[in-house]
C-alpha cells in the first residue's frame, strides 16, 4: 500500500446531450463499443438515424480508405446532428446524475452516480487502473477521439466516500423526473438528470476533492485520452493547463453506496498438455461432480475455488486451491482467483492458448462441446474491495478480471474536446 495517496480533480462541464423533443432515449443510446457485435450494430442502426453507434462504433464499408472511413463519417454525423438540433450543448458547466435500475442474482438493484470530467494524470497519481490492457482497441479509440474531438463514451470509475456528500446530492436531484431514460437490451433502465445548481455542483466538487479514483471499466479509454493529451501538447505548444484535452469524461460511483455488481468472465481455452487433472492435483483438492450439478452454485461464496469442464468428459470438477506455486507473485495479487487461474493454471500448468471469455456458464460449456475448445474454467466474481486494493498498490490483474454490470450506456452525454 502506498504511504500517501494522490488525489484526482473532478470538475463539471458543458456536456452535449440529445434533444429529447426530437428523439427518444431508447432509440439513440447504445452499449459501449467493446461489447457491440455486428448483429447488435445492425439493430442499433435500424433504431434511429441518430443512434450514437453511428458515431462511437460505426460500420466499416467497402472502399474505405484515406479520407473515407468510419471516423470521418462519425465526425460528420456529429456536426450535422448538432446543426439540426438533435444534439445540443448545455449552456453552462454541469454534473449529470445517472442511475441504472437493474436485476442481478434475482435481486433488484439501483446503482447511482454522476458524470463529470476528471483531470488526466499519469496512472497511479490519483487515478488508478486495476487491469492489463491490449493495444488494438486503443488505436481505434485514438482515431475516433482525434477525428471527432470528443469523448463519446464515458469511463466507468469508482471512488470511496464514507460521508457520501456527492451521493446525497445525487439522491436529492433524482427525486424529480429524469432528463432522459432508456432501457437496454438486458432490461436495465438507465436515467440521466442535469445538475446545474451552484450549491449542488459545489457539494459534489467538495466531496470528490480528496478522493482517489479507480477505473472499473474503460482502461483503454483512459490510456487513449493520455495519448491524445500528449499528441495535442506536442501539436499545440505551450499550454496553460485549462485546455479541454487535459480532462476525460467519467461516470463516477461511490463504493460506499453498494449495488456495484461484478460478473465473472469464465475462461474457455485450448492447451497441449495431457493429464490435466493430475497436474492440477499438485495444488488443488479435486471433487468430481455430475454434469447435472450446478457447479456455479457449489462455487458461490468459496474463495479460491474453480469449476472445470473438459471436452469429451462426462463429469465436471470442483477445484479448491491448497496453496503454493505462486511464490514469485506480488502478495496483493497472490490470493486472487483470477491470478491463481491465469498465472498458476493457464500459464504454468497447462500452457493455455486462444483464451476466450464468456459470462454465461452454459454458453461457455457449449463452446467446449461444440467449438473445439479443450476446456472451460469457471470462476467467482472479483470483489470490489480487491479492485480497490490492487489499484492502490499500483498492480494490475489479468485482462477481463472484472465485468462490471450493467454497462454504462454510450450516448447519454458527450464531452467536446474543442476549446471553443
Amino acid at each position: 500500500m502506498r504511504g500517501r495517496k494522490e488525489m484526482a480533480e473532478v470538475i463539471p462541464f458543458s456536456g452535449i446531450l440529445y434533444n429529447t423533443s426530437k428523439v427518444k432515449g431508447e432509440d439513440v443510446v447504445a452499449p459501449p463499443y467493446d461489447i457491440i457485435t455486428p448483429e447488435m450494430r445492425d439493430i442499433l442502426y435500424l433504431k434511429s438515424p441518430y443512434n450514437i453507434v453511428r458515431i462511437d462504433s460505426g460500420r466499416e464499408l467497402p472502399g474505405d480508405g484515406g479520407a473515407e472511413n468510419k471516423y470521418e463519417r462519425a465526425a460528420s454525423a456529429m456536426k450535422v446532428w448538432i446543426e439540426e438540433g438533435v444534439l445540443q450543448r448545455s449552456p453552462k458547466p454541469c454534473f449529470y446524475a445517472y442511475e441504472m435500475d437493474y436485476f442481478a442474482g434475482g435481486e433488484r438493484k439501483r446503482l447511482r452516480g454522476f458524470f463529470g470530467l476528471v483531470r488526466l494524470e499519469e496512472l497511479g497519481k490519483g487515478v488508478y487502473p486495476h487491469e492489463e490492457t491490449h493495444s488494438k482497441p486503443k488505436v481505434d479509440r485514438l482515431s475516433l477521439m482525434s477525428v471527432c474531438e470528443a469523448n463519446t463514451s464515458p469511463i466507468f470509475s469508482l471512488y470511496r466516500s464514507p460521508n457520501k456528500g456527492a451521493s446525497e446530492t445525487v439522491r436529492r436531484v433524482i427525486s424529480t423526473g429524469p432528463y432522459m431514460e432508456a432501457e437496454d437490451m438486458d432490461g436495465a433502465v438507465h436515467r440521466i438528470w442535469v445538475i446545474d445548481g451552484r450549491a449542488e455542483i459545489a457539494a459534489i466538487t467538495r466531496d470528490l476533492r480528496d478522493r482517489s479514483i479507480y477505473i472499473a471499466d474503460g482502461h483503454h479509454r483512459y490510456e487513449t485520452a493520455l495519448e491524445y493529451q500528449k499528441i495535442m501538447r506536442e501539436k499545440s505548444g505551450p499550454a496553460n493547463g485549462n485546455e479541454s484535452y487535459n480532462h476525460v469524461l467519467m461516470f463516477l460511483a461511490n463504493i460506499e453506496d453498494g449495488n456495484i455488481t461484478i460478473l465473472p468472465a469464465h475462461r474457455i481455452i485450448k492447451h497441449s498438455r495431457d493429464n490435466v487433472l493430475e497436474r492440477l492435483s499438485a495444488y488443488f483438492e479435486i471433487t468430481t461432480m455430475s454434469l447435472n450439478d450446478d457447479i456455479i452454485e457449489f462455487m458461490k461464496g468459496k474463495a479460491q475455488t474453480f469449476g472445470l469442464f473438459q471436452r469429451g468428459d462426462t463429469k465436471q470438477y470442483l477445484l479448491r486451491y491448497r496453496g503454493g506455486g505462486l511464490e514469485g507473485t506480488p502478495t496483493v495479487l497472490r490470493g486472487l482467483d483470477v491470478t491463481i487461474l491465469h498465472e498458476l493454471i493457464l500459464k504454468g500448468l497447462l500452457a493455455a492458448t486462444g483464451i476466450k471469455y464468456e459470462m454465461d456458464p452454459l454458453v461457455a460449456r457449449g463452446m467446449v462441446t461444440e467449438r473445439e475448445y479443450d476446456a472451460v474454467f469457471f470462476l467467482n466474481p472479483t470483489r470490489v474491495e480487491d479492485v480497490e486494493q490492487v489499484a492502490l498498490s499500483s498492480m494490475r490483474m489479468p485482462p477481463k478480471s472484472t465485468y462490471f454490470y450493467p454497462k454504462v450506456m454510450t450516448g447519454f452525454v458527450i464531452n467536446s474536446l474543442r476549446n471553443s
